[in-house]
């Protein structure tokens, strides 16, 4: 195992272990002790990587409070509060929208639906913009504290980004910063529709999002909601069963894809430093 200290190769294993069970290493070059999550996010956490992963997982999945997932893991004889939650929340989340973004990069689809939904937050409404392809697959989505057109101009920026590669159509509902914001960021050749029924599909799409805010009665701060919002999309997106729309699979094919997921975003979650 490689040295976080001093990047150096030249390690041996150590006999003994952490209180939670990890290995310990000491470096031959610079004599440092260490063990498996020295030098990553979970470093100097008093639980273990597999427990806060799965706090993180349900707090964005599920429509549990920061106080529900305290309950919960106290029963299995885990205690720590609900600010505990919280902090983990902050600190994995980003970390997890990250590597998910970057494990979709280029699957989305060259047809674009992109709308906005109402976010509140500390008492006033923001704008979630988000934009699927043509068969519900997420293209990308951004909080934004107003509804202009440096913020649209934002929003296909990091989606071209995210994406990596420009699309051949992009349906709006026609606000009036769409068009010049598509032609400047997205460029002239794209075919840009303003159609109610086409948009449909990510208006209904939007449920997602609103079904688990409500429960929560807004965010007390921007940086929190943009977070959590983002994350949530991401997360909602990657166990998605159908990457088709109108695909059919069967009730073992759905659970063995969800599990399968699950284990593989563990692990990347677990190889972050």
């Amino acid at each position: 195992m490689t040295c976080p200290h001093c990047t150096s190769a030249t390690t041996k294993e150590q006999t003994q272990k952490t209180t939670l069970g990890y290995r310990v290493f000491r470096c031959s070059a610079c004599k440092h002790l260490f063990n498996e999550r020295t030098g990553t996010p979970f470093n100097f956490l008093e639980y273990p990587t597999d427990v806060i992963l799965l706090v993180v997982l349900w707090r964005l999945r599920y429509k549990l409070s920061l106080r529900d997932l305290a309950e919960m893991f106290l029963v299995r004889g885990l205690v720590f509060t609900h600010e505990a939650v919280r902090e983990w929340e902050a600190r994995f989340a980003p970390l997890l929208t990250d590597q998910l973004r970057t494990k979709r990069h280029g699957r989305a689809g060259k047809s674009w639906y992109v709308d906005e939904t109402y976010i509140k937050v500390h008492g006033k409404w923001c704008y979630f913009y988000r934009a699927i392809d043509a068969d519900g697959n997420l293209v990308d989505s951004r909080l934004s504290e107003k509804r202009d057109m440096e913020a649209a101009q934002q929003f296909f920026k990091q989606a071209l980004a995210v994406v990596g590669h420009t699309p051949e159509w992009v349906t709006t509902d026609g606000h009036g910063t769409s068009p010049r914001a598509i032609r400047e960021i997205v460029g002239e050749t794209v075919q840009h529709r303003t159609n109610t029924y086409l948009n449909n599909r990510v208006e209904q799409d939007h449920r997602g999002v609103k079904q688990r805010y409500y429960p929560m009665h807004g965010f007390g701060s921007f940086n929190s909601a943009a977070r959590f919002c983002s994350a949530f999309d991401e997360l909602r997106d990657y166990l998605r069963l159908r990457s088709i729309r109108g695909e059919s699979t069967s009730l073992s094919e759905q659970r063995r894809t969800f599990l399968d997921r699950l284990t593989s975003l563990k692990e990347v979650m677990r190889a972050i430093s």
